[in-house]
């Protein structure tokens, strides 16, 4: 089956993109009686002005609200997982990596929870963090079809620079919301981006009649499953009884990028706590090794070789003391050492980014070498596996504007491969050319 998005229609905006982007420059600017602002579709104005109340960033990247082991639960068990295969073959036929769009599902806060398609597509969407877990509601990004559908409980398209966020503005999207079928409350969201063909009357016909056809599989469903035979009168009081209560896991992160002293941060706890120099490695190797580590092997990984436990134990006596206060439930457990509870790190956490296609967010959490002082074993191992995950997305997978962002800090400044794919990548008459040019010319020489 061919792509219904294959074919382009040739519907455009009824404004020019160049009014429309000097109309968001003014608005964004507080110019609210600026002329051209009349002449922006009404829906979209509206949302603009809803955007620019609620101090919406107009350059910023969404925020990521779900991790990925979040992201993984959540998805399992939300009313929409069970139609997903729906959505695929009615919005994405055939072979989705030749449908040239993406299309993203997300719940009724505009989190997206599955972002498919165009592999294409989804990198270069990536770089502006259209990916699962991020924030995608009026409130985070201002104007975009997901978010505005969502506001407004109808189907909404929105075209290039009718976005409010200027990182959108090179795409085109038609959203429609999901709706409960028995209390009309709204579940989710599906939205399909991509070029002008995405924003044409047919597309909105099809992504209203997916959310439809959703909505109706969700109702027969349930009255399928109430159609089933009665359970015996112990089943039916066992199901009576109260559920467990599930308290939620805590929450840590340990900062380690461009840190010596780490940050440990745990949810609910205030403050966060400041690690010395030890502290941190010690932490760090036992979050990379959630299974648990010999005393001995741990030993190495901070000391080096031929590192006695003796050496070690002391130091993990002092560091369950400074957990103790402040994050019991990470004091580790020793034969062997280990955390009991879950301890993300912002290292790990980035390279999450880049595995899910969101580069440009990945970067700007780069804030440097994992521990940069720290002579560990173990932690130079780390550091150079976040190092080269890193390098490597920005080579085989990064947009140009990413890649040369990647190219000013230290860690793609002095690197000639880099520079070299810049400099390919860039248009024939950019300005940026002769500066790549010098500089690859400086290393070549040195």
């Amino acid at each position: 089956m061919s792509s219904p998005w294959s074919a382009s229609r040739g519907v455009s905006p009824e404004t020019s993109r160049l009014i429309i982007e000097r109309a968001h420059e003014e608005l964004v600017a507080g110019n609210l009686d600026d002329r051209r602002l009349e002449q922006v579709r009404p829906l979209v104005r509206d949302s603009w002005e809803r955007s620019r109340r609620q101090k919406v960033g107009a350059d910023g990247l969404p925020p990521l609200a779900l991790t990925a082991e979040d992201l993984e639960h959540y998805r399992l068990e939300h009313p929409l997982a069970g139609v997903m295969e729906m959505i695929r073959s009615l919005l994405l036929p055939g072979d989705p990596a030749e449908s040239g769009v993406i299309v993203a599902v997300g719940d009724h806060a505009g989190r997206l929870l599955w972002v498919e398609g165009d592999l294409h597509t989804r990198v270069m969407t990536g770089e502006m963090g259209f990916v699962a877990g991020a924030n995608w509601s009026e409130d985070a990004v201002g104007t975009s079809a997901p978010g505005t559908a969502l506001a407004l409980g109808e189907s909404v398209q929105i075209h290039q620079a009718e976005h409010y966020n200027r990182l959108v503005h090179p795409w085109s999207c038609t959203a429609a919301p999901v709706f409960d079928p028995e209390t009309r409350r709204i579940l989710g969201v599906i939205d399909v981006t991509g070029g002008p063909e995405v924003a044409t009357p047919q597309a909105r016909l099809l992504v209203d009649a997916t959310a439809r056809a959703v909505e109706s599989e969700l109702l027969v469903g349930r009255l399928r499953a109430r159609a089933t035979p009665t359970r015996s009168p112990s089943a039916r009081a066992a199901s009576a009884r109260p559920a467990a209560k599930h308290t939620s896991p805590m929450r840590a992160t340990l900062r380690v990028l461009g840190r010596d002293r780490a940050r440990l941060e745990t949810a609910g706890a205030g403050a966060a706590l400041e690690l010395s120099a030890r502290h941190a490695e010690i932490l760090l190797m036992l979050a990379v090794h959630p299974h648990g580590v010999s005393a001995e092997r741990l030993a190495e990984l901070v000391y080096g070789d031929g590192a006695s436990p003796d050496t070690l134990r002391p130091e993990m006596v002092r560091l369950r003391k400074a957990l103790q206060g402040s994050a019991p439930a990470l004091v580790p457990e020793s034969r062997p050492y280990r955390l009991t509870a879950g301890l993300e790190t912002d290292a790990q956490n980035m390279i999450a980014l880049l595995n899910r296609g969101a580069h440009r967010v990945a970067l700007t959490t780069y804030a440097g070498p994992v521990l940069p002082e720290s002579r560990s074993p173990g932690v130079e191992e780390v550091r150079a596996t976040v190092r080269a995950v890193l390098r490597e997305a920005m080579l085989t997978e990064a947009s140009i504007d990413v890649l040369l962002t990647y190219a000013d800090i230290p860690e793609g400044a002095e690197d000639e491969e880099v520079l070299q794919l810049c400099l390919e990548m860039l248009p024939a008459r950019s300005p940026r050319r002769a500066g790549l040019v010098t500089r690859i010319e400086r290393l070549q020489n040195s």
